[in-house]
């Protein structure tokens, strides 16, 4: 089976899991890595201006020769230099993609737009993108309750996701945030979604995984996939090993949780608070 297709509040339809540039291959020649996950059977492909690889995420596209319309393109917004616009910044991206458009295009954080005016105008710019059918959809990333509602005073758009570290060890806290994207029908794209397994050692939710993991003939990185895919989430995860591609992928071949298993995982969840990336939403 292959991963859910979700559909966004502007109509468009995103596949539920990503294969992500950043991470270990921050920095790097992405090239084959996007490259086996494009073969393996990922078509959802999560870039970004910070990972400083775009160029060599482009050059597996075009290697892939997969038809445009059988791919899924993100990449988001780090910083705006001097006199440039949003517009001038992901055309830069297209370029460095070698596409035309890009499916989304997300403002990769708040902090470099803190300043009275700024997240407002840069968001008014992501609007112009889209209308100048440079991006077919628009959202945010790491975005807390305050800086969200900026955006929506202004928006003409609502960002149809926010991508932020997700998993049920940051899940509590996230509670107001989670709530305000709910009622705008915003979707959570998480990232990290792993951190309760690769960052924490022995954690309030390893007993469960395991357990469900021995039920379903699952691994526990699997178990937390479904539990995401049952929070109506998409998933952005990355690897340099062709055997974890498989992996995720074949999380989505039977092994639904049960709706008393995923409150199982969000209660346990709740006894402890770990965060690895973005401290600031931290900050509510």
């Amino acid at each position: 089976m292959a991963p859910p297709i979700l559909k966004l509040l502007d109509g468009h339809a995103v596949p539920q899991l990503a294969f992500g540039t950043g991470t270990a291959l921050y920095g790097s020649n992405a090239s084959l890595p996007v490259q086996r996950a494009l073969k393996a059977g990922f078509v959802h492909i999560d870039a970004a201006q910070m990972y400083a690889n775009e160029a060599s995420v482009g050059d597996a596209i075009t290697a892939s020769g997969l038809p445009r319309d059988k791919l899924f393109v993100t990449t988001k917004l780090d910083k705006l230099a001097p006199g440039e616009s949003v517009s001038d910044s992901l055309k830069g991206s297209l370029k460095k993609l070698q596409v035309e458009y890009v499916d989304l295009w997300l403002v990769h954080s708040p902090i470099p737009f803190e300043k009275a005016g700024e997240l407002e105008a840069v968001w008014k710019g992501m609007e112009q993108c889209k209308s100048e059918g440079l991006a077919r959809s628009i959202g945010v990333s790491n975005f807390r309750p305050k800086d969200l509602e900026r955006v929506l005073k202004v928006a003409r758009d609502v960002p149809v996701v926010n991508q932020i570290e997700f998993h049920p060890y940051v899940q509590k806290q996230l509670t107001p945030l989670l709530a305000l994207m709910k009622q705008h029908g915003i979707l959570v794209e998480s990232f990290g979604g792993l951190v309760p397994i690769t960052r924490v050692s022995s954690g309030p939710i390893t007993p469960i995984l395991s357990r469900l993991a021995q039920k379903y003939s699952k691994t526990e990185g699997q178990v937390l996939m479904r539990w995401l895919e049952a929070k109506g989430g998409i998933s952005v995860t990355t690897t340099t090993k062709e055997e974890r591609l498989k992996e995720y992928l074949a999380a989505y071949e039977g092994g639904e949780l049960t709706s008393e298993e995923v409150a199982e995982i969000d209660e346990a969840g709740e006894k402890l608070h770990f965060r690895h990336f973005q401290k600031h939403m931290n900050d509510f």
